[in-house]
């Protein structure tokens, strides 16, 4: 098992910057990837990014790409989702997830974390 804690989401006017922070425990050996979604309300869950924990390698959604990053620290447990030039489109609640090395899916996720963008 691994557990996954969110942190960083907030309102921000559109234009500005957000950084998420996601600290994983527990198996972390297991861990392949790691990655972000999103849910805004009345949409289904999407891809935003995801990291390969040995790697570095990244991914990320076109509507993302450019505006977002994506890294870890590797001695932390931990990911980071640096968001800059938000639109009011970015609102959603937005949860970490882990794809572990037996997996070909994100099989552990976190609480979410609410991200709000103001026009």
């Amino acid at each position: 098992q691994v557990q996954l804690v969110e942190s960083g989401g907030g309102l921000v006017q559109a234009g500005g910057s957000l950084r998420l922070s996601c600290a994983a425990s527990g198996r972390t050996f297991s861990v392949y990837a790691m990655g972000w979604f999103r849910q805004a309300p009345g949409k289904e869950r999407e891809f935003v990014a995801s990291i390969i924990w040995s790697g570095g390698s990244t991914n990320y959604a076109d509507s993302v790409k450019g505006r977002f990053t994506i890294s870890r620290d590797n001695a932390k447990n931990t990911v980071y989702l640096q968001m800059n030039s938000l639109k009011p489109e970015d609102t959603a609640v937005y949860y970490c997830a882990v794809r572990p090395g037996t997996s070909r899916k994100y099989e552990y996720w976190g609480q979410g974390t609410q991200v709000t963008v103001s026009s």
